[in-house]
């Protein structure tokens, strides 16, 4: 499974409602091993296993597993309930009406409507009529709740031709094209994902095992798994992993390998918000996160092993990349 790293705002708005609830957010991060400070840097990014062992922290600490944004409280042990029930339905389009009932039963202002229409199917947030504005992360952990039950319950990643969103573009909105599909709208009248209709015919094959396995891995499979790997980004980034930084290959080379012209392969990239300079860009960030906060490697190891001349190039790229010096990152990181 691809680790990756998080936006930061994710962090900032899963813990919005903790202090509120009677939660310690600093202790919180602290425990996640997430730098505080980090809060304060727009750009920051964070492992994205440390997110979800924070999804985990606060849901105990709250005992609401959906994070203070809804009146009342979905307990710990909600959803885990929630993939019981379902286990027993014939097809996937059973198991998701009723995972849509159930989750009405646990919320009072948000709820899920599965919507077959022709030949395309949605999973809909709808929110109670007198909201004053989306709760945008409500709408976000319900999203990816629900879409990895619906992966999970057939053993595959479901494509999805669509993402819709019924807030404004946030500066984040790249995680959704890594998370969904690389079409999104905004500004929809329901957050919504679209998906091919035939889908939902397809069986359940879980059972009372699997759902264990399932649960034991949760929250990370739910946070990661089912992450868009389809794509041609996912396929370039692929790519790269498998070799050192200073053996990446030009555009030409790459668009060879995977059996196009560099015209198509750049018009695909483009068509999901990406080029191959961010592609090789976010790589290196990611990286660099993981050896800043897992290794004891010198800065001067780290630049040379991505592709940097000197320490002074990797340090202005780190910082454009995340808001703070490298040094600094490692030592916050360590003193969470």
């Amino acid at each position: 499974m691809e680790k990756g790293s998080i936006s930061i705002y994710f962090v900032i708005n899963a813990l919005a409602h903790v202090e509120r609830l009677g939660g310690d957010p600093t202790a919180l991060l602290r425990d996640a091993d997430i730098a505080p400070s980090l809060l304060a840097h727009p750009q920051a990014r964070v492992s994205a296993d440390r997110y979800a062992h924070l999804w985990r922290l606060i849901s105990l600490a709250l005992d609401d597993e959906f994070f203070g944004q809804d009146s009342r409280r979905m307990k710990v042990g909600s959803f885990a309930m929630l993939c019981y029930s379902v286990i027993g339905c014939r097809t996937l389009e059973q198991a998701l009406q009723r995972a849509a009932r159930f989750m009405g039963l646990l919320l009072d202002d948000l709820e899920m409507h599965l919507v077959r229409d022709d030949a395309l199917a949605r999973l809909e947030v709808h929110e109670r009529a007198d909201a004053q504005a989306p709760r945008i992360f409500g709408h976000e952990t319900l999203l990816i709740l629900f879409y990895a039950l619906t992966c999970w319950l057939i053993a595959r990643r479901v494509t999805l031709s669509t993402a819709y969103f019924a807030f404004p573009e946030p500066a984040y909105s790249d995680e959704y094209r890594t998370m969904y599909s690389p079409r999104l709208v905004f500004h929809a009248a329901h957050t919504a994902i679209e998906f091919d209709a035939a889908c939902l015919d397809l069986p359940v094959v879980q059972n009372e095992v699997s759902v264990k396995e399932f649960l034991r891995a949760a929250p990370a499979n739910i946070i990661l798994k089912y992450k868009n790997t389809k794509g041609m980004v996912a396929r370039v980034r692929r790519r790269l992993k498998t070799m050192p930084t200073d053996g990446w290959p030009a555009f030409e080379v790459l668009a060879g390998e995977f059996h196009t012209t560099p015209s198509t392969l750049r018009r695909r990239l483009e068509d999901e918000g990406q080029s191959y300079q961010s592609i090789k860009d976010q790589l290196r960030r990611d990286l660099a996160i993981h050896a800043l906060c897992h290794t004891s490697k010198p800065m001067m190891e780290i630049a040379l092993s991505l592709g940097f001349a000197d320490p002074s190039a990797f340090f202005r790229a780190f910082r454009k990349w995340t808001g703070v010096r490298p040094g600094d990152y490692r030592r916050q990181a360590v003193e969470a």
